[in-house]
């Protein structure tokens, strides 16, 4: 343990902000892994929903700082063009 008074006190505000963004990170990763599994299961309406939803946790996490807002646009990207790419593969078996 530090020996100092503002060491200690930046040590406990460092400890209750991970606290909170644990729980934010972890909320965007349940909605991220949960739009890329419909998007594997080709149920392409439920799937577009999720991203939508992935996109907004990544935005208010972004926002509160739990992570980096060029991490969220990576993600919200990567997310995208999956998608993409599934809805264009279904177009392709339409036709």
């Amino acid at each position: 343990m530090t020996s100092k008074n503002s060491a200690q006190k930046a040590a406990r505000v460092a400890q209750r902000k991970a606290e909170r963004n644990k729980s934010i990170r972890s909320s965007v990763k349940t909605a991220i892994t949960k739009a890329r599994k419909l998007i594997l299961q080709n149920d392409l309406d439920a799937a577009q929903q999720a991203v939508n939803e992935a996109t907004q946790a990544l935005d208010r996490a972004a926002q509160k700082g739990a992570i980096h807002p060029n991490n969220a646009a990576r993600r919200k990207s990567r997310l995208m063009k999956q998608l993409n790419e599934a809805l264009a593969a279904s177009q392709k078996q339409e036709e």
